[in-house]
């Protein structure tokens, strides 16, 4: 590559919605101009020696970490690597996989902030933290009909896992630009995937689009349906941005016109100008609607990758 390309860094636990992310964001810039990596490729042990020796993949002596940082060094400076690539499904390992990296590169995994040298190498970290209710929901989900468990498997493997979660998981929040919180509505079913609001904690690690204008405390001409509030997130104080599943059309527009404002590329992607790829959700029936927390997470997302890109 001529230029360095923009990497992205989402890591959370398992079924937490990362691999769902980085698909919906090479959707928005077009497959063409996105590579992503998994760090869950680069397992030391298959499913069968985990099993002998007692350890997860969570663990980080589980993983070759060294490796993984030596390849996003690559990455960063536009050279191709030979990623390994680890399949679920069978739980072996499949022939490795030459590749080169595009305009921006995403890599998602579990162990993406575990070292200073990883954290070094990206240019936004996002850190996805849905409540453990709906993620346990979700990994039964994906785990039983793609990788062969049954429920009690799952939740046998939830429980087993839990401690090395709260000890190498959970805490690489701290490091994270953007925490991602998808979580149901009070009257909703945690396992309607449509219904979905979501909670963005914007840390000052990076500047954000300034949202006073329309969200402040003289008034939020909004409503309820979009939020900016004051909180703290491991004992610092940070922004939160709030995005309820039955915000209107209207509300987001507001939105959308204050990322644009400030990086003028972003406008191609705005989600209410007929891409329809922002956003995009399955419904039961198979039909694709849009969900406007996820548009806007994306939308907010793709704004830092294209504001480093003009920088």
């Amino acid at each position: 590559m001529t230029e360095k390309p923009i990497i992205l860094g989402i890591v959370g636990d398992s079924a937490a919605g990362k691999t769902t992310l980085t698909r919906g964001l090479a959707q928005v810039f077009g497959a063409e101009n996105v590579t992503a990596i998994c760090t869950d490729d680069y397992h030391r042990y298959d499913r069968t020696q985990r099993a002998e020796m007692g350890i997860s993949a969570l663990h980080p002596d589980c993983n070759y970490l060294d490796i993984i940082e030596q390849h996003l060094e690559r990455l960063r400076q536009g050279k191709s690597i030979l990623k390994p690539i680890y399949n679920h499904s069978t739980g072996m390992f499949d022939p490795p996989e030459y590749i080169e990296p595009k305009k921006y590169v995403v890599v998602e995994g579990l162990l993406g902030y575990s070292t200073r040298k990883m954290r070094e190498s990206y240019d936004i970290k996002v850190y996805l933290a849905p409540p453990e209710s709906l993620r346990a929901s979700w990994k039964i989900k994906r785990d039983t009909r793609k990788r062969g468990y049954t429920d009690e498997q799952v939740l046998e493997q939830l429980r087993k896992r839990e401690s090395d979660s709260a000890n190498f998981i959970r805490p690489q929040r701290q490091w994270a630009d953007l925490i991602v919180s998808f979580y149901p509505p009070d009257e909703a079913s945690e396992a309607n995937n449509l219904l979905l609001n979501v909670s963005l904690i914007l840390r000052p690690t990076i500047p954000h689009p300034d949202f006073t204008e329309v969200l402040n405390a003289e008034g939020n001409h909004l409503g309820s349906a979009i939020r900016l509030d004051l909180a703290r997130d491991m004992g610092k104080p940070v922004d939160v941005l709030a995005i309820d599943g039955h915000a209107t059309a209207e509300q987001v527009r507001e939105l959308e016109k204050i990322f644009c404002n400030e990086v003028p590329s972003l406008g191609q992607f705005c989600s209410l100008e007929g891409n329809m790829e922002i956003g995009k959700v399955i419904g039961t029936t198979g039909e694709s609607l849009q969900s406007y927390p996820l548009a806007l997470t994306q939308l907010l997302i793709a704004y830092h990758m294209l504001k480093d890109l003009e920088a």
